[in-house]
This record gives structure tokens, sequence and C-alpha cells, in this order.
């Protein structure tokens, strides 16, 4: 299958990108920091020969840059699975937080995944299925200290994917929202957290990857995944 996964240079996408590429899957990645991206299509390739493994550097926040990624994969191929993965986190107080802070995140978190999806979406119609996965956040389920505007760009993100599993269930395309807690990666570095208070990458990466090898009569809608011992 051929898997589209934004945001897939660290973290959360590259452990979902080296997820499928085990499997022999075939990879179409972007990420809006170029070095990073040429660093982690080399490991992959390194890792899975065996594999096509192309990406391209695009910021998903600019709409512009949106449409470029994805005129850039339909010419490589017709996706299978899109993973929407792309944005990131400001921290923040709604009554404080600058001017533009809102549209950012937005931005960063909803429309580059909205824009994605509507790009790609034509071909898997045209296929009659597909399965597209949006990373939302457990910020997208209840409100979240220090929150802001993160957590209203991630509740948008858990309702844009809702009406688009509404929107596709009778058309063979499959939608899941995954609403992570706490995951260690690069932003935990350096916090004094322990690594093994709060989730690994690959725990997201295996359930995403679970839920894309069930029957085309059967989804998972929402994936809900939080550290053992609660939220921090």
């Amino acid at each position: 299958m051929n898997i589209v996964i934004t945001g897939a240079s660290k973290g959360i996408g590259f452990a979902i990108a080296k997820k499928f590429a085990a499997h022999g899957h075939h990879l179409f990645l972007t990420s809006k920091t170029a070095a990073d991206l040429i660093k982690a299509v080399d490991e992959l390739r390194q890792l899975y020969p065996n594999c096509t493994i192309e990406g391209i550097h695009a910021d998903l926040s600019i709409e512009g840059q949106v449409h470029c990624f994805t005129e850039w994969c339909l010419l490589h191929t017709q996706p299978d699975i899109l993973v929407n993965n792309a944005g990131y986190f400001l921290p923040g107080k709604i009554a404080e937080e600058p001017a533009g802070t809102l549209e950012a995140q937005l931005n960063a978190n909803l429309l580059s995944a909205y824009y994605t999806t509507k790009d790609l979406l034509p071909a898997m119609l045209k296929k009659g299925k597909g399965h597209i996965f949006n990373i939302c956040s457990i910020a997208s389920l209840d409100a979240y200290e220090n929150g802001g505007s993160y957590s209203i760009s991630k509740f948008a993100l858990l309702g844009f994917s809702k009406n688009l599993r509404l929107e596709l269930k009778d058309k063979g395309i499959k939608v899941t929202a995954v609403c992570p807690g706490a995951v260690y990666t690069n932003s935990w570095k350096g916090s004094g957290v322990d690594p093994k208070r709060i989730m690994e990458a690959n725990d997201i990466a295996d359930m995403i990857y679970a839920a894309s090898q069930l029957s085309p009569q059967a989804v998972v809608e929402d994936i809900v995944m939080r550290p053992q011992l609660g939220d921090l």
C-alpha cells in the first residue's frame, strides 16, 4: 500500500513511517524542516531498501505549500492511507496569548489536515477505498491546562474527523481520530519527566497499524491512549 504521512521526520510521524515500512509498504513523506526530513528518509531507506520511500519539504501551515505537497504526492502515487500528523503545540492561556496565536495553531493543526485531505480525497474516492488517520490529542476531548488555542485547534480537528467519517462511511473510506496523551518525543527531552512515565511513539504507531489492518467492513473510529498512570 501507499502511505502518505505528514510531520513524518520525528516523533510519532517517524514511528508510524517505520511501522508501515517494516511491513513492506511504500512511503510518501513531508516535514517542514528539510534537514530533518532528509535524515529521516535516508535512515528509512537504509533500514527498508525494498520499499519506495520518498519525501518532500513543505510547511503545511501555509495553504499554498499544502497544494504543492499534494500535487507531488499524486504525481508519485495513488494514496491508500493518509496520516495527518503535521502540527505543533503552543502552550498558553486564551486571555494572555499574543495576537495571531489562534490563527497559527489553526493553520498548523487543523487546516493542514483539512487541505491535505481535500486534495488527496478524490483519488481515494475514485478507488472506492482508503483510510485517513487524523492525529488529534487528549486536548481534543477535554479542557487542557495551558491548552489555549492549541486545544481549540485540536477540538476542531476532532470535529473535522467526525464529520469526515460521516460523509465517507458509505464511500469505502475509513476515518480514524487518534487522541494520544503524553508521548516521549524530542519535546520532552530535558523536561525532567521520566521517559517510563509516559508513552512511546511506537505505542501510537502500533495502534494505527493495527487499525489499518481490519476487514473492509470494520473501522476503529477513535483511538484514545493515555499513560498507564494517567495524564501529566
